[in-house]
């Protein structure tokens, strides 16, 4: 897929993959929420709004909002290893988090870092 099949999927000149509609969607800059639907085409959200899709899941005015990112984490903090952790935050909605390793440095040096 090339970047100008993306563009023409967002200007409507070409089907999308998916088209989220009725969602309720999070603007997590401004709070506000927004009813919307979401044309993702190639895993990319690339517009809102009426668009033709393959695919159409009606999301019946349930909550859309992005992945969250934790900022600031100290991984081997929470006692279990990083994919238990990732299992136990995705389903709350978060896909990033930014690990500070100071903690594990301190215990197991450079080893350790590289682990986390």
């Amino acid at each position: 897929m090339s970047l100008s099949d993306v563009i023409a999927a967002a200007r409507g000149q070409q089907p999308v993959d998916l088209l989220l509609a009725d969602a309720r969607l999070v603007n997590v800059l401004s709070g506000e929420i927004h009813q919307a639907d979401v044309a993702i085409f190639g895993g990319r959200v690339v517009g809102f709004g009426a668009y033709q899709a393959r695919q159409v899941v009606d999301l019946g005015g349930r909550y859309l909002c992005p992945g969250f990112i934790d900022a600031h984490v100290h991984l081997e903090s929470s006692m279990v290893q990083p994919a238990e952790f990732a299992r136990a935050v995705m389903p709350h909605g978060t896909t990033t988090v930014i690990c500070d390793p100071h903690e594990i440095a301190n215990v197991l040096g450079l080893e350790g870092v590289h682990y986390i």
